[in-house]
């Protein structure tokens, strides 16, 4: 019978958990045995008697259940000295932004452990139910929106009232991705102007359907890459960009960005200058920071006030509603596993395209191809 762990993630400030009651009941139902660390699910809301409802057995020794675990279900990823703990040929599945953990992969890859990595899943219509990237980022989005209105010193809506008229928030929304969809959606709920400023002419119509203007920009054709990302633009493009945007963000009160390029540093897109122009007290509120950020000032985890405007950088907002981030993740991960499920355990079918997109590393190899030039550049 296949072994299935879900560990309490060690991750400073994650409460999320990759595995759910409904989830571990469906793989009981497949005939797996799943094992789930005390206290995995506590911050999210799932108790262990939950968890033990459901069919799985609640253990508290983490080390030996890595040790026999078939299959290891995380958030976050594990660390390398976690990862040596596993048997070889184990499966690892979880969000482990292999740019950032350079000494996981090389863990991971030495081990000959089988990593599904959640973020590396192809967005195509097939993977819709896989995509964690997108269910954690409408997340965000929404997160983003309340942060700022809370923040704010200011109504988002326009109210009329017998002491005079209040005029609604203005918000600029940089990225018109899941997360930037979301933060529109949101931001127009509860009132505000919402302007959104994307290189993809593709999404206007969504911006236009969700009730935000869509800003304008020159030479629109190109800017979508690989699986409806935007792909990374040159200096010039950005430069022209900055220059119709820095005129909208100067009149905004919130500036909410998403923008992301997977796999590389995300771009910059508030300037300081940009920061400088807009009115004290107005907020930028930076999902991209754990990327590097689209405002040159922004820090992850930190809140920087610059000339009365203040930079908020939550690296990881969907942990701040870890009950329904749970749910949807956890319902992420098994829509990976199941179809992968054999007689013999996880079977990695590499002409499978979902499974050579999502396959960090197998066999002792290193299979996506930008961590293995990463990691090659960094040994010379």
């Amino acid at each position: 019978m296949m072994k299935v762990f879900v560990p309490n993630e060690s991750a400073a400030g994650e409460p999320r958990v990759a595995a759910t009651p409904e989830t571990v009941k469906k793989m009981v139902g497949k005939g797996l045995e799943v094992a789930v660390q005390a206290g995995a699910g506590d911050r999210a809301h799932f108790p262990d008697d939950l968890f033990t409802a459901a069919g799985a057995s609640v253990v508290e020794d983490r080390s030996a259940a890595l040790s026999d675990a078939d299959l290891v279900a995380t958030v976050s990823g594990l660390s390398a000295d976690e990862i040596r703990q596993l048997k070889a040929e184990a499966v690892c599945v979880g969000l482990v932004a292999p740019h950032q953990h350079a000494d996981a992969v090389i863990a991971y890859r030495d081990q000959k452990i089988n990593c599904l990595a959640m973020e590396l899943v192809p967005r195509i219509s097939r993977a819709q139910s896989m995509d964690a990237l997108s269910s954690q980022a409408s997340i965000a989005g929404y997160k983003a929106v309340l942060l700022a209105a809370y923040r704010l010193a200011k109504y988002f809506p326009l109210l009329m009232t017998a002491a005079g008229t209040i005029r609604p928030a203005k918000v600029v929304v940089m990225g018109a991705g899941v997360a930037g969809l979301q933060a529109v959606a949101t931001a127009k709920r509860l009132g505000a102007v919402v302007e959104v400023s994307d290189i993809r002419e593709v999404v206007k119509e969504q911006v236009e359907s969700l009730g935000g203007r869509f800003i304008e920009l020159p030479d629109m054709g190109g800017g979508e890459g690989e699986g409806g990302y935007a792909r990374e633009m040159g200096e010039e493009f950005l430069r022209k960009q900055r220059e119709i945007v820095t005129r909208h963000v100067s009149e905004a009160d919130v500036v909410i960005c998403t923008a992301l390029v997977p796999g590389r540093k995300a771009p910059v897109l508030v300037t300081q200058e940009m920061v400088e122009g807009m009115r004290p007290g107005s907020l930028v509120v930076d999902l991209a920071v754990a990327q590097g950020g689209n405002c040159v000032l922004s820090k992850a985890e930190e809140e920087v006030i610059h000339q009365g405007v203040t930079i908020l950088g939550p690296s990881n907002l969907p942990a701040d509603t870890p009950y329904d981030a749970s749910q949807l993740y956890a319902r992420n991960v098994w829509a990976l596993i199941e179809p992968l499920l054999g007689e013999s355990g996880v079977n990695l079918d590499l002409e499978d395209e979902v499974v050579a997109g999502a396959l960090l590393t197998h066999n002792g190899e290193v299979r996506h191809a930008p961590t293995r030039e990463a990691l090659e550049g960094d040994s010379k």
